[in-house]
């Protein structure tokens, strides 16, 4: 039976209820609401729309089965923290980090080097778990608030992923649209370019309001790097592992093989470098590295990582794709989106609805491979009726599914990253500025027509209908 917009609206308000109340008043995980909302939906699905609990089931194990790898990947990540800090990766990375960047352009040094390390790993969880923890430790060290470094890494990192061939959702949003991923890239350029230059100055002057507090630091990081010395041993070569990302890269590894060779560089310089025991391996693979010295501030910062320390997310992704899963098997989500597509008459108005889509599913099923997935199904036939070259849709998924799923507190992207860095989504969030500017160019774009192309305008090559 196919839910009515009111029926299918009752989910969302519910979830987004549970939420605000989760969040603000009650300040309880986020699981328990989602898995409230979840029950309201299956409730829905099968009572009212005459569902069987075997699809019902089906949609949300599928819905899982679909981000399992990203779920492979968060787990990892949590073994790759927990082995760098021990092997003396990450201190390393700090100590040097604190001797060659400069404080007065620390922001936009930050946004640069996460920017190409994104776009050589393809990964914004890599990059925010490997060197974006060493730049939160940096930005302390110089007097630059956690989350303001955070909400910098983050615009770099997903920079660097949405513009990188290596990327999962690169590949993912031309191949829903119907075009190739370098003609999708280029497209790209317009809108993410400038997009990048309005951040790049936006932390060039939002710098400047840490300058006079960076004047004070050197005393600071004099005590960070002392307490870093005391605690590991700090050689240039244990920024080895960094380089072998690169050539991961370069020879094209897969993601996992790639971090688990990642994890097996930093046990090594856990015993040869640091002199730890198999035992205490086994601790920091399992629980994360507890860092215990006279600067608290470095106990934080480093005191993280660990299979174990990542089921809280794994929990909360698991949540989060069961109640995506029921709204997209039950048929509520195509509902509610048919119901914006009546109103896009005009072409800037179907750009639009096709970005607001996709942050609404990212929304509500917390993943943003089903954002671009589900997105990119239900407007692509609209795009070829009004002769839209598929680049438009490819471009417009990633301008607001991409780029909105680190900026929502129970997507799988967001759950990651500030479980990585140590900073919640919330805190971080007003200074994710690319993040934040880039669907604004997007819908200025589409409002212009400024580089909306029609088929006639594309090579015949780069359409794949």
């Amino acid at each position: 039976k196919k839910p009515s917009l009111g029926i299918a609206l009752i989910p969302i308000v519910c979830v987004f209820t549970f939420l605000m109340l989760a969040l603000l008043k009650y300040e309880i995980d986020i699981q328990i609401p989602l898995i409230a909302a979840s029950v309201i939906a299956a409730f829905i699905s099968s009572v009212v729309l005459k569902n069987k609990w075997e699809d019902i089931e089906r949609g949300m194990i599928s819905s899982i089965t679909n981000a399992m790898q990203a779920i492979l990947i968060a787990c990892l990540i949590g073994l790759i923290i927990g082995s760098w800090i021990a092997g003396g990766i990450v201190p390393s990375l700090i100590y040097y980090g604190l001797k060659i960047i400069s404080p007065r352009f620390f922001l936009v040094s930050c946004l640069l080097v996460c920017s190409i390390v994104g776009v050589s790993t393809g990964s914004s969880w890599t990059t925010a778990g490997t060197l974006g923890v060493a730049m939160v430790g940096i930005g302390i060290s110089i007097g630059i608030p956690p989350a303001v470094t955070a909400g910098c890494v983050v615009s770099g990192a997903v920079f660097g992923d949405k513009m990188s061939p290596f990327s999962d959702t690169t590949n993912l949003a031309p191949a829903v649209a119907g075009t190739t991923l370098f003609a999708h890239i280029r497209h790209m350029v317009y809108t993410t370019g400038v997009s990048y230059i309005i951040a790049l100055i936006a932390y060039f002057l939002l710098n400047f309001r840490f300058i006079s507090s960076s004047k004070g630091s050197n005393k600071n990081i004099v005590n960070v790097s002392s307490a870093l010395k005391d605690n590991f041993t700090i050689s240039p070569l244990l920024l080895l592992p960094v380089l072998f990302m690169f050539l991961m890269i370069y020879f094209k590894l897969p993601a996992i093989p790639g971090l688990i060779a990642s994890i097996l560089f930093g046990v090594i310089c856990s015993v040869a470098v640091q002199g730890d025991s198999i035992v205490q391996i086994g601790t920091y693979l399992s629980y994360g590295y507890t860092m215990e010295s006279s600067n608290q501030m470095l106990n934080d910062l480093l005191s993280k990582g660990g299979l174990q320390n990542m089921m809280w997310t794994v929990s909360l992704i698991l949540c989060s794709l069961v109640f995506g899963g029921i709204m997209h098997q039950s048929g509520m989500l195509q509902t509610i989106a048919e119901a914006i597509l009546k109103m896009a008459k005009k072409n800037s108005s179907l750009i639009c609805a096709t970005g607001f889509t996709a942050f609404f599913v990212n929304l509500i099923c917390g993943e943003q491979y089903l954002s671009l997935l589900i997105t990119g199904n239900m407007y692509a036939d609209e795009y070829k009726k009004r002769d839209l070259a598929p680049q438009n849709l490819s471009r417009t998924l990633e301008d607001f599914g991409t780029i909105s799923s680190s900026l929502i507190p129970w997507t799988t992207c967001a759950v990651a990253i500030s479980s990585y860095l140590g900073v919640s989504t919330i805190s971080y969030l007003p200074y994710a500025f690319f993040n934040l500017v880039n669907p604004l160019v997007a819908i200025i774009f589409a409002i212009t027509g400024f580089t909306i192309r029609k088929i006639e305008d594309v090579s015949p090559e780069d359409i794949i209908w």
